[in-house]
């Protein structure tokens, strides 16, 4: 065996332990919900409302009023590998602003602009076609009908908001997508602002390789080593090895890892 090849299968053994050793869970974070445990007094949400197993904690955050993709872990290093910059891990991003950005309003935003004396890093901007769908109302339709992903040709389609956002007849909006890789606070939002098109509403819809796609608003589940390969890009992680976390409570999820 080659050198280089010796370095590559000990780096995939590493990073199968790592993942077998530690839970990863994935969040569909509503609206009005804190990416923390305790309460900091106000009327959002904390996250011991949501019944996770014990000592996890969020990989990263999203503001109370973003929406979309959060994982937790029991393993800090989560936060290192998936969310410093020089791993590039891209973050996915779908934005409903204010008016219609043209061409080369998105490409401002994708070579870098000044926030705060700072300039961001370079993403990828564009407008979203087909434009999402908010779904019905959640009282009366199925989770499953949401399915928030941008593969394929078919219209994506997302929860509605509670609250709703507050829609101007005279202005019109749309959604854009916003990959970045780095993610300081609030960027998309003053990103957004400043290239003259405030943000209505935030979600993030996936991390790496890993998409929320329908897994429904306040919901989270279990990542298979398969899903956890699609966050990190690792292929020596087979299928059938899983997180512990499932099997010593068993009667938490159902055959797709959901908690129920």
């Amino acid at each position: 065996m080659q050198k280089d090849e010796v370095k590559l299968s000990l780096r995939k053994k590493t990073v199968s332990s790592f993942i077998l050793c530690f839970v990863l869970i994935a969040f569909h974070k509503p609206f009005g919900v804190l990416s923390q445990f305790t309460s900091d007094g106000s009327k959002n949400r904390a996250l011991a409302e949501f019944g996770f197993p014990k000592n996890v904690w969020p990989v990263g955050r999203l503001d109370a009023d973003s929406e979309g993709l959060l994982l937790l872990s029991d393993e800090p290093a989560w936060n290192e590998k998936l969310l410093h910059p020089r791993h590039a891990h891209g973050r996915e991003y779908w934005a409903q602003v204010e008016k219609i950005p043209s061409p080369e309003v998105l490409k401002k935003l994708e070579k870098r602009i000044l926030i705060q004396g700072r300039k961001t890093l370079p993403c990828r901007a564009w407008i979203l076609e087909p434009q999402p769908e908010v779904g019905c109302d959640e009282a009366t339709d199925e989770p499953s009908s949401h399915n928030i992903s941008a593969r394929g040709d078919a219209r994506p389609t997302i929860p509605p908001r509670n609250p709703p956002i507050r829609f101007r007849k005279s202005i019109p909006d749309c959604w854009i997508g916003l990959e970045l890789i780095e993610g300081k606070n609030r960027q998309v939002r003053k990103m957004t602002a400043a290239i003259g098109h405030p943000t209505l509403r935030l979600i993030r819809v996936r991390i790496g390789n890993f998409w929320l796609n329908n897994l429904p608003a306040s919901e989270w589940k279990i990542l298979s080593a398969e899903e956890c390969k699609l966050l990190i890009g690792n292929d020596a992680v087979s299928a059938s090895q899983i997180s512990g976390t499932a099997a010593r409570h068993p009667s938490r999820f159902d055959a797709g890892g959901w908690r129920r």
